[in-house]
């Protein structure tokens, strides 16, 4: 009797041995799943964390490129700015310039129109005293000049231009040859002459049958005869040249030597 009782107690005991251990085996096994858990947890938020640092990483490093190029270009407007205000402030000193220039350009253009007059004045005094050739053409000029000085039409700059290429047509006759058609009055006869010009220094006369031939003397402001035979060839010879109908060559032709003054 008393081995069975301690055979049930002894299977009691194993048997509640038994279920403590398994027991602890649970709660273990329910741990290690819980640790286990966490740390993938923590892992999980690790990588997530990771992807975050990697994004913003990007994104400060392309906001300090973006960063790097705007300062490239705000130095880059800066030197143009500095240049453009050289040029601006160039362009107001020229704007200061001109506004001067208009305020004088009311008395330049009253002084002008006097000197335009006076210069007509003494182009027609020149005309007068000068050897007489191509008079009716330079007295023309010289009337349409006149003309022009009245004219509302035309600025006092044009006037003027007009006025300079009078002055320049003259000085261009000291220059050149001549030959062309005219009339004298030779022994109180009205001739037809061929005129032949050597700048201003002779105006010589040839009658068309080439028999009377003369020259202007500036002294005596009169027409003088030449001896036929002396100068007779060399006017033709010179009329050839002026038309271009020979090469040029020497002449002897009548000239006024100059005067000691």
């Amino acid at each position: 009797m008393t081995k069975h009782r301690l055979k049930n107690v002894l299977i009691a005991a194993l048997v509640s041995s038994g279920a403590l251990i398994g027991t602890a085996a649970t709660v273990q096994a329910s741990t290690l799943d819980s640790i286990l858990e966490v740390g993938e947890a923590k892992n999980k938020a690790a990588r997530q964390s990771q992807v975050k640092i990697d994004r913003l990483a990007d994104e400060t490093r392309d906001l300090l490129n973006d960063y790097k190029t705007v300062n490239k270009q705000i130095d880059g407007l800066k030197v143009y700015n500095e240049r453009l205000q050289k040029q601006i402030n160039n362009q107001l000193a020229r704007i200061e310039d001109i506004d001067e220039s208009i305020e004088q350009v009311t008395v330049i253009q009253r002084q002008m129109t006097p000197l335009v007059i006076r210069m007509i004045d003494g182009l027609e005094k020149f005309v007068e005293l000068d050897v007489p050739f191509h008079m009716e053409e330079r007295s023309k000029r010289i009337a349409f000049l006149r003309a022009n000085v009245d004219r509302s039409d035309l600025s006092v700059a044009e006037k003027f231009r007009q006025v300079l290429e009078a002055y320049k047509i003259e000085n261009e006759y000291g220059r050149k040859l001549d030959a062309y058609k005219g009339s004298v009055e030779i022994d109180g006869v009205e001739r037809d002459v061929n005129f032949f010009r050597v700048g201003r220094v002779a105006l010589l006369y040839q009658t068309t049958d080439s028999e009377v031939s003369g020259a202007w003397d500036q002294n005596s402001r009169s027409w003088v005869s030449l001896d036929r035979g002396e100068y007779r060839n060399a006017i033709m010879k010179g009329l050839r040249i002026a038309r271009k109908e020979a090469s040029i060559d020497l002449m002897n032709l009548p000239v006024a030597s100059p005067e000691a003054k």
